[in-house]
This record gives C-alpha cells, sequence and structure tokens, in this order.
C-alpha cells in the first residue's frame, strides 16, 4: 500500500491489525502449548478491539486533517511483521510471542511519533 496522506496511513494501520487479528486467532488454534494459545486468543481479541478504535477514530477525525500529505513517510523504516500468515506464532514460545507482539507495536508507536513530530498542521498533529 502506498501511503501519501494520513488517510492512507490510518487505513493502513487498520489494515495491519486486521491481519494481526486474523493471524493471531489462526495460529491459536494450531499452537500445542496451553499458554500460548491462551496468549494468542487473547492477543487476536485485542488486535480486534485496535483496528475498531482505528475505524472509529478515522470517522470522528478532521477530514482536512486525513487529507494531509506524509512527505516523509518513505525516509521511516518499513514496519516488520509477518506480512503472510504462515503460521510463524505456532513455532513460538510464550516469551517470544509477547517479544514479538510488543515490539511489531513499538514499531507503529515509533512511527506516528515520528510523524507527529514532523506534522505542518495542528490538525494533523492532533490527530496523530
Amino acid at each position: 500500500m502506498e501511503l501519501k496522506t494520513f488517510k492512507d496511513l490510518i487505513d493502513w494501520t487498520r489494515t495491519l491489525h486486521h491481519h494481526m487479528a486474523t493471524c493471531l486467532a489462526h495460529c491459536a488454534s494450531e499452537h500445542q502449548e496451553e499458554r500460548a494459545r491462551i496468549l494468542l486468543d487473547y492477543l487476536a481479541t485485542h488486535e480486534g478491539e485496535l483496528e475498531k478504535l482505528v475505524t472509529a477514530f478515522e470517522r470522528e477525525s478532521d477530514a482536512r486533517a486525513l487529507q494531509t500529505w506524509i512527505y516523509d513517510f518513505l525516509s521511516h523504516k518499513p514496519i516488520e511483521t509477518h506480512r503472510t500468515c504462515d503460521l510463524p506464532y505456532t513455532r513460538m514460545g510464550f516469551d517470544d510471542i509477547c517479544r514479538e507482539i510488543f515490539d511489531f507495536h513499538d514499531q507503529i508507536i515509533d512511527l506516528y511519533q515520528n510523524l507527529e513530530d514532523r506534522a505542518e498542521i495542528p490538525e494533523a498533529r492532533e490527530m496523530v
């Protein structure tokens, strides 16, 4: 997905959370370790809730701010996650799953903080 505006960024973020929710739920049903299965179920539910929050946030956002261009997005390093769900979490233990999910969210937070620092209009800064 090419990100040109804050609306694109929000759509992309919603898609990432949807992908993670689907992947984590799928992996939960396949994992052999009960503790990891419970964690994956919880995380899948949480990612689904984040997807809903992002959707609601976009509906309530300032239309002008949504159309603000993101000029320096490409200078930010890409967010790394499992782009296809080939059951990577079924091969991880509880602690590895936690580290992976925290790292994924830290990358998203870092991206938004970086964009907030560079936002040119107050509406965009408030939105980020």
